[in-house]
């Protein structure tokens, strides 16, 4: 028996490099997973507010209750200052890493306050305490991304839900490496690293840790 064993796990992003590995490692924790992804066993395009409500209420209805939210879907683009980045890259990295959070939160927070328990975890970033030149619109998305976390961690603070953020650096995933074939790898940080700290975040055990802003930097 797993130490989430019974508990109903929904992975947004989880066809990804990091989805991949978290989703491996709640299964074998005993969970009942639910992959969604725009072409995952749960379909959805969750940058639409009908989209993302519509797979929580499958998951929902599918599985009879959902426990842990685990929003990995995100999307990285930059390269450009401020001054030469378009109306379409800003908007695309807010409709990623913080509208389909959003969307997908505010679908599964109602069953969880209802429940009396719940865990929400997301993926924001470095970037999203400490900004970087170049890459303004994902940090001040990621930045949004965690400030939205820490909102509803003050909103359920009551409920027996909880709302925390990861902030990983670099994560060794293959298009990473592929984006940056030079780089020293072995400094990234392991999707695996990731997946372990996700578990015990969406434990029982972790019930006193809400509005948390986790760093896991690896040596970068």
């Amino acid at each position: 028996m797993g130490e989430l064993t019974g508990r109903v796990v929904l992975i947004t992003g989880a066809t990804g490099g990091l989805g991949k590995a978290v989703t491996r490692a709640f299964f074998d924790a005993g969970a009942e997973v639910a992959e969604v992804s725009r072409d995952g066993p749960f379909a959805a395009d969750l940058t639409k507010p009908a989209e993302a409500e519509r797979a929580v209420n499958t998951v929902r209805e599918r599985f009879g209750r959902l426990d842990v939210l685990l929003h990995l879907a995100g999307g990285f683009e930059g390269g450009t200052p401020v001054a030469e980045t378009t109306d379409a890259v800003w908007n695309r990295m807010f409709d990623l890493n913080v509208h389909a959070a959003f969307y997908v939160a505010r679908a599964a927070l109602p069953a969880m306050i209802e429940a009396g328990y719940g865990r929400i975890v997301a993926i924001a970033s470095k970037t999203a305490v400490e900004p970087m030149a170049t890459l303004a619109a994902y940090g001040a998305s990621k930045a949004a991304l965690l400030a939205l976390i820490r909102t509803i961690a003050l909103e359920v603070k009551r409920s027996g839900v909880t709302a925390n953020a990861v902030l990983p650096s670099v994560i060794d995933t293959p298009a990473n490496r592929a984006a940056d074939p030079h780089a020293d790898f072995s400094r990234w940080v392991a999707p695996e690293s990731i997946a372990r700290l996700l578990l015990w975040l969406a434990s029982e055990g972790a019930g006193d840790v809400s509005g948390a802003a986790i760093p896991i930097y690896g040596r970068v």
